[in-house]
């Protein structure tokens, strides 16, 4: 697990997500995205980043983010969700969150999953 002043290191050695994102209109949020949300937020004690990616996939699937997903899926990935966990998220929320949302929530894992794959970090 990264500390704060990690992360704070890491953002400065090389761009973040957020920062290729949206940080050249948005550099205030891609900074709070950093030092916030993955300093703090995902470094709390409590929850594993495992739990916090399966509780962040879920969520995201539900409310039909499907712009979020490539990158918190990779995440997922990253801290040891297994496809097949990712796949059996996105099953069971098929009937809690609606169809549209699942088969959405499909398609980008099987993108993620093909660049994987093929070495490309897509998403991340």
């Amino acid at each position: 697990m990264t500390n704060h002043a990690e992360t704070k290191s890491k953002s400065e050695a090389q761009p973040s997500t957020a920062r290729n994102a949206f940080g050249d209109v948005a550099p205030a949020l891609a900074d709070y995205t950093d030092r916030i949300l993955f300093g703090e937020v995902w470094e709390r004690p409590g929850l594993s980043p495992r739990e916090r990616s399966l509780i962040t996939v879920a969520s995201l699937v539900a409310l039909y983010r499907s712009n979020e997903l490539p990158f918190h899926i990779g995440k997922a990935l990253d801290n040891g969700v297994t496809r097949d966990e990712l796949i059996e998220l996105i099953t069971h929320l098929a009937f809690y969150s609606g169809w549209p949302t699942a088969s959405t929530a499909l398609a980008v894992a099987r993108q993620v999953f093909a660049s994987r794959d093929a070495g490309v970090r897509k998403g991340d």
